[in-house]
């Protein structure tokens, strides 16, 4: 079964005690874990820090909602905030979103169909941003790697050579029972320290990760006692051909720690010659709004052709429901915004119902 999305922990601020049984009714049922509620603003801060999404009324006894946007914005973990209040105003709508908020809700009868919606693409607007600030390190953390090895191999090609050469010579002389034995002791001790020295080489030439560990105050260095953790058990090639760059990477480093070796294709050309390689097992592309080969023309998979049969998924990350998508070939469709917390375990779901 693929992973359920990450429950929230929602904060109501408002109060009007039937607006709040309206509200926390509506959120119960729609499944979206802990509520919360409070009464006034300075209330609101105090509980803000442990929250995940906030229900803000715009008139509090004690505050404008409004105001309150910006000491919610400067939280080290800034929750998502949807303003709620009694009049439809688009002018305090546009200054509510100037100012931080994530959404905008009428206090009418339409509340009670509309909440789970907004909840919803909030929810998946902010986890996809999450995602692609780890994507972002993920990033970072591959240029780390990649100095990490350029120097491994620096240091083992400069000191291999002479750290043998001084291993070779110590033994030697602490062999020689014509040298004093205060000597060999002595010696004894450098074959150990460079040893050791040999030690560490090995070590950084088998580092897969980039965590540190404080050497003085202030000054880190690289934990080389760390374990690296292990790999996810390989599932193959995935080709993703998305020409947003913060989606391509969103995808790519989701595919990654589920265990794919992701490549990047530019083109349709591009995508038709790598496809036929035996080690694809997934294919993600935009499903509908591209543009296809005709004149003017929308494909719903961009002008690409699935062969009738492949063993590899394909996956359209679709604008609307994706019919056409589907109905053209593609076995996953997701819609976007999509949910980056199941993401990789749909795919895997879908790869293991296409094998059966």
């Amino acid at each position: 079964m693929p992973p359920e999305p990450r429950q929230l922990q929602i904060l109501v601020v408002d109060d009007d005690p039937d607006f709040r049984r309206l509200v926390l009714g509506v959120i119960a049922e729609a499944g979206y874990g802990q509520t919360a509620w409070c009464g006034t603003g300075r209330e609101a801060l105090q509980q803000a820090p442990v929250a995940d999404l906030i229900l803000l009324d715009h008139q509090l006894p004690d505050a404008k909602g409004l105001d309150l946007l910006p000491a919610l914005r400067a939280l080290p973990a800034r929750p998502a905030v949807i303003l709620v209040t009694a009049h439809g105003d688009e002018a305090l709508a546009a200054r509510a979103l100037r100012a931080g908020a994530d959404d905008y809700l009428i206090k009418d009868p339409a509340l009670p169909g509309l909440l789970p919606q907004v909840i919803e693409r909030v929810r998946r607007h902010r986890a996809l941003a999450e995602a692609l600030a780890a994507a972002e390190r993920d990033l970072v953390h591959a240029e780390r790697m990649a100095a990490i090895g350029q120097l491994s191999v620096t240091l083992s090609h400069s000191i291999n050579n002479p750290l043998m050469a001084a291993l070779t010579e110590t033994e030697l002389l602490r062999l020689d029972q014509s040298v004093p034995a205060v000597v060999r002791g002595s010696l004894t001790s450098i074959k150990e320290a460079l040893l050791r020295i040999g030690e560490i080489l090995e070590r950084v030439g088998a580092l897969r990760h980039d965590e540190t560990t404080e050497y003085l105050d202030g000054i880190p260095m690289i934990d080389l006692s760390r374990r690296t953790r292990p790999m996810p058990v390989p599932a193959g090639e995935a080709l993703v051909w998305l020409s947003d760059e913060g989606l391509a990477r969103v995808v790519g480093s989701l595919l990654k720690h589920a265990g794919f070796t992701v490549t990047r294709v530019i083109d349709l050309a591009d995508l038709g010659r790598r496809v036929a390689s035996p080690v694809v097992t997934a294919v993600v592309l935009l499903g509908t709004g591209s543009r296809g080969a005709g004149p003017g023309g929308l494909d719903p998979l961009g002008g690409f052709r699935p062969a009738a049969r492949h063993d590899y998924t394909l996956v359209a990350l679709a604008l609307d429901d994706g019919v056409t998508a589907r109905d053209a070939g593609a076995e996953m469709v997701v819609r976007l915004p999509f949910d980056p917390g199941t993401f990789a375990g749909e795919l895997l779901a879908a790869r293991r119902s296409q094998a059966g």
